[in-house]
């Protein structure tokens, strides 16, 4: 999935595009990092190298970073979430990438390591300026230039050249830029003929005509993607309908392989987040086990590495017991651990659960019985994660504040529509499920 690179642009049609940022966490412990899967794929978006956005992260946590350029693998040390490295981007593109005067990102740096200068020039209006060296980045930069950057050793060497080729060269160059403005283009377009007939402007129209006509054209799938209207809907309204999205894959007996196309919708109404509560709400049943099974993937894509959609899983988990409370209470432990196994929860989530009693999901005397039920497996990681049971807990609290107002609105949304937890999957009455099933 593409976005803007400037993300401040909200038109679908906005040209300048790069992929989403997606990272995985690796590690546990002190050796717990956070890999940027696709740095190099938006770095050439960007056209800097991967290493500047990788120590840009580095330098705005102030976290160890890793280049291994041969495998390529961009590693941040410690645990952050693909949102969150997502926002820090676009301040590495404002601060580097963006012209200050069009706001296109068609720039280049030029490198004066003995003044200790980094310029930038605009390829779309001419720009040239230079960049405040005040960041930490600028002085890797000036240590590690970008191989498209132009140093006067460089210029030395191009005036080596036979002063009959050089000009050639740039006259040539003047010429065909030149040729490129007058038909409308930008410079450095490519260069496009058939059969000896010049091709019509290949720069998009952009009328609300022309948008509406290409609207029209794309299919159902790929407009969903890009209207964005659903955003500015209020947060539960947007629950709302992502609850009746998975509902409609459950009744037309289409959800088993509809796990990309449950995440997308969420990140396209920015419920990511809260995905894995309804999916317990809609997916889970009195057989969690199975069900846990059966819809791995599902889950997996919502809860991998992202600490915030755990939490919202457990909550979901505590509504699934309080509407099965005599089947699965005894079971807690173990539906905790199947899911651990599962890679749907880390220990760092289950730890910080079991020592929070909350009541916003169920009453405070269940929470506190599941809790309690729960403790034989609690126990067990913090044994196991003895060593680093303290790292990161300033993290955990900052995400907790966060967190607490999305499921304030969450709270709100399950009121408002006044009706207890359907689950679309359930197989059988409940009095049928056998507990040694589970």
């Amino acid at each position: 999935m593409s976005v803007n690179i400037n993300r401040t642009v909200s038109d679908q049609f906005y040209r300048y595009k790069m992929p989403r940022l997606l990272a995985k966490v690796e590690g546990k412990g002190n050796g717990i990092k956070t890999v940027v899967v696709n740095m190099t794929d938006i770095a050439k978006s960007l056209n800097r190298p991967p290493t500047y956005p990788t120590k840009y992260f580095g330098c705005e946590l102030g976290a160890q970073t890793q280049f291994d350029v041969k495998n390529d693998r961009y590693i941040v040390n410690g645990a952050h979430e693909s949102n969150r490295l997502q926002d820090m981007l676009d301040g590495f593109i404002k601060k580097f990438v963006l012209c200050p005067e069009c706001e296109n990102p068609e720039t280049v740096l030029h490198i004066n390591a003995r003044k200790q200068i980094i310029s930038q020039t605009c390829k779309a209006c001419g720009f040239r300026g230079i960049l405040d060296t005040k960041h930490k980045l600028c002085t890797f930069i000036l240590k590690n230039p970008p191989e498209s950057a132009e140093t006067p050793a460089s210029k030395k060497d191009k005036d080596k050249k036979p002063g009959k080729e050089r000009n050639g060269s740039v006259a040539s160059s003047a010429a065909e830029n030149a040729a490129q403005r007058a038909n409308g283009g930008d410079i450095d377009a490519p260069e496009a003929v058939h059969d000896g007939k010049e091709e019509d402007d290949w720069c998009e129209e952009t009328t609300e005509e022309a948008c509406r006509r290409r609207m029209g054209e794309m299919s159902e799938h790929a407009r969903n993607l890009t209207l964005t209207d659903d955003l500015e809907k209020p947060l539960e309204e947007r629950v709302d309908m992502f609850y009746n999205f998975v509902k409609r894959k459950c009744d037309a007996g289409t959800l088993d392989q509809a796990d990309k196309d449950l995440f997308v919708e969420a990140e396209r109404l920015d419920v990511r987040n809260m995905g894995p509560l309804i999916l317990s709400e809609l997916l889970l049943d009195g057989n969690v086990r199975d069900q846990l099974k059966k819809y791995r993937r599902h889950f997996h894509r919502f809860c991998h590495g992202n600490s915030k959609a755990q939490k919202y899983l457990l909550g979901g988990f505590e509504c699934v017991v309080k509407m099965h409370k005599e089947q699965l209470l005894p079971r807690v432990p173990h539906l905790l651990k199947d899911m651990y196994d599962a890679d749907l929860l880390d220990e760092e989530s289950i730890l910080g659960w079991a020592e929070k009693v909350s009541k916003k999901y169920v009453s405070k005397e269940l929470a506190k019985e599941i809790r309690m039920k729960a403790t034989p497996f609690v126990n067990w990681l913090k044994e196991a994660e003895e060593e680093s049971e303290d790292d990161d807990d300033d993290d955990d609290e900052d995400e907790d504040e966060e967190a607490d107002d999305e499921e304030d609105n969450v709270e709100v949304y399950y009121e408002k529509r006044n009706k207890p937890m359907q689950t679309v999957s359930a197989k059988g009455d409940e009095d049928d499920l056998d507990i040694d099933a589970i």
